[in-house]
């Protein structure tokens, strides 16, 4: 698990440093990849923005962010950035593996003077919060890299951290589908394999004494969970 943690944070760390240097990791795929079948697929999920969609219309309107309320993003990556939470009214707190992931955060938020509760660089399976510390929150695009033993830590850790009643979407691969095998063959190119290994009704029965689902939908390579925490 900590092995995974440190492959996970390196590759993210590669990408911020690409990113910096205003390069693009999908634009030089290998032909392994682009002359794959399913590649076509992949192109258009990049066109419509659904590969893990964190800034879904479906997600502020579950979550429905208030003044006052407490939201955690895990996972966080970049999303404060570029999905639309720094517009919301509740108070963001985001965590992340990778540091360097963090490090470009705050300088966006200092750049910008924007209201933040934190930013905490570590694991999602153990974070600095409070016991029922949250009212909203999500994980999107990141339980795909590891197997079952962490993924159940995770969502412990999701049932310490949030108020009974609180709401959190998360996603998980859609085991099988095309959309899910070729993404998971440029993720392992990118230097972060994909290590989940739970079917859905696996996945489902491992949270339900924790969690309502509230719905389940279909988001291109994933499935993306809305649930209400008991």
């Amino acid at each position: 698990m900590e092995e995974q943690l440190e492959v996970i944070a390196t590759s993210y760390d590669r990408a911020i440093d690409l990113g910096r240097q205003g390069v693009d990791q999908y634009a030089n795929l290998p032909k392994s990849i682009t002359n794959h079948p399913y590649f076509p697929l992949f192109q258009k999920m990049q066109q419509e923005e659904n590969l893990s969609d964190s800034g879904r219309n479906e997600i502020v309107s579950f979550l429905k962010p208030e003044k006052g309320m407490n939201f955690i993003d895990l996972g966080c990556c970049l999303n404060f950035m570029f999905r639309g939470y720094q517009n919301w009214d509740s108070t963001y707190y985001g965590v992340d593996i990778s540091p360097k992931t963090i490090e470009l955060l705050k300088e966006y938020i200092a750049r910008h003077d924007l209201p933040v509760g934190s930013l905490y660089c570590g694991s999602m399976h153990q974070t600095p919060y409070s016991d029922h510390f949250f009212d909203i929150g999500c994980c999107i695009g990141s339980l795909e890299y590891f197997e079952k033993e962490f993924v159940e830590k995770v969502m412990d850790e999701i049932a310490r951290i949030m108020k009974p009643g609180g709401k959190f979407v998360l996603d998980i691969p859609h085991m099988g589908t095309p959309e899910f095998e070729i993404t998971a063959q440029i993720e392992e190119y990118l230097g972060r394999k994909d290590r989940f290994n739970l079917l859905m009704n696996e996945f489902e029965d491992l949270i339900n004494s924790r969690f309502a689902i509230e719905k389940r939908e279909n988001v291109g390579p994933m499935l993306q969970y809305f649930l209400i925490c008991l």
